[in-house]
């Protein structure tokens, strides 16, 4: 039997790292990807995830690929 891979999203401190190296606002990253400071304060505390639609635009932002988003566990 197959063993599945288990992944941890790692968005949350993908986007709060690249926040803090570029003394941006949540506001002012929320601004950049069209969305509220609300939302990247949930984003980082982990209380939800961006849209699947805003993954080429974060990853783009944050210099990675989609797939760093996820770490195998």
């Amino acid at each position: 039997m197959k063993k599945i891979a288990v992944y941890e999203i790692s968005i949350a401190k993908k986007i709060k790292n690249y926040r803090d190296a570029n003394a941006l606002s949540q506001r002012a990253f929320g601004k950049l990807l069209g969305v509220s400071a609300q939302a990247v304060c949930k984003w980082e505390s982990g209380m939800c995830y961006p849209d699947i639609t805003l993954l080429p635009a974060l990853s783009s932002l944050l210099g990675c690929l989609i797939d760093d988003f996820f770490t195998q566990a």
